[in-house]
């Protein structure tokens, strides 16, 4: 067997790479590029980048559309590196936290020939790493050449892998004995691409030959930790599991996914932003992310390998009902999860059904 990295293996390198501030090398389509995250890059990096060619700016469409430069390629815009553009520069372009007090960035260079490949797959890396969606790409003639002189991560063709779902483990279950329910047990989950694990908990004793009650929780500290009064999640949490408990069987499926899969660190910078006046969605578009990052493709797949084809599904959310129908999971009946409004709150759960769809 051999032993050096796959695929697979690489894209958990380069994530960690990236989050670190190291460069990694891409190719594709006969082309390789350095690409950095702008959020970690430090100084001496950047030198060392323009060092190696031009850099362009990658920025996703959500992100442009705030600072107004032109997205020649749809779903995101490569913008040209001015000559004396420095951290800071990157940073604000990246980073909308002054967005109100430097409105105006520009003019920009936006680039409109060429293949954007090589961005978009950096920008889904640093995606994946939980970072501002912001790189640096520097385009080089000796791709896996110049990656083994300096040590780098090459990763050839990761967009297909980066959008494909990587299968889920069971590693380890344990009963759990819960105060809504004596007879619990967790189960942990592990992706192959060494990603966060998942957690589903077990009520009772659910048939597998029957429609189990099934809720798809999204991991949110500051809601199921700390109390937090901005949005539902804790109390969503605590009543899925009691209605469960209630009717002697259900899963949970604790899903970290935090933020609506943006990571901890982006959910602050969107609270910082609706603390500007900005709403959910509004916040994590500047932010250059989609209303909603996660992949329930998730919970489909841990909710088979635990051995259901059909579930009832406590939720408000009708793009949960659509994912899980998609991969094949048969949804026998929505179960409505109305808790949790507070003062603090109620704009949000507007937002969540004025611009999410969210059901009553």
């Amino acid at each position: 067997m051999p032993l050096s990295p796959t695929p697979v293996d690489l894209i958990a390198r380069a994530r960690g790479d990236l989050r670190m501030g190291v460069p990694v090398m891409l190719a594709a389509e006969g082309r390789a590029a350095l690409v950095a995250a702008v959020e970690t890059l430090a100084a001496g990096r950047l030198a060392g980048l323009r060092s190696h060619g031009t850099p362009e700016l990658a920025l996703t469409l959500r992100r442009a559309e705030t600072l107004k430069a032109r997205a020649y390629d749809g779903d995101l815009a490569r913008i040209v590196l001015p000559q004396d553009a420095g951290l800071a520069w990157l940073r604000a372009m990246a980073d909308p936290v002054d967005d109100l007090a430097t409105p105006m960035k520009g003019p920009f260079i936006s680039l409109r020939d060429g293949s954007a490949t090589l961005h978009r797959t950096g920008l889904a890396l640093a995606k994946a790493a939980h970072l501002l969606p912001a790189v640096l790409v520097v385009p080089v003639a000796e791709g896996m050449a110049l990656a083994a002189r300096h040590g780098l991560t090459f990763l050839p063709d990761a967009g297909p892998l980066l959008a494909r779902l990587s299968p889920q483990h069971e590693i380890s279950a344990a009963r759990v004995p819960m105060q809504v329910a004596a007879a619990g047990r967790v189960h942990v989950f592990r992706p192959e691409d060494g990603a966060e694990e998942h957690y589903a908990i077990e009520i009772g004793r659910p048939d597998r030959s029957l429609p189990v009650l099934t809720r798809l929780h999204s991991a949110c500290f500051t809601g199921d930790v700390l109390g937090s009064l901005k949005c539902d999640c804790g109390a969503q949490l605590h009543a899925a599991l009691a209605q469960m408990a209630a009717d002697g069987a259900g899963v949970l499926l604790y899903l970290n996914q935090e933020g609506r899969g943006i990571g901890m660190a982006n959910k602050m910078r969107a609270y910082a932003l609706q603390d500007q006046g900005f709403d959910t969605v509004e916040a994590n578009h500047r932010l250059g992310f989609e209303d909603d990052e996660r992949d329930f493709r998730i919970g489909a797949d841990i909710l088979r390998r635990m051995g259901f084809a059909a579930i009832r599904l406590l939720t408000n959310n009708p793009r949960k009902l659509a994912m899980m129908a998609a991969c094949g999971m048969t949804v026998t009946e929505r179960v409505p999860l109305h808790v949790g409004l507070t003062r603090e709150n109620a704009a949000y759960l507007a937002t969540k059904a004025t611009k999410s769809g969210h059901l009553e």
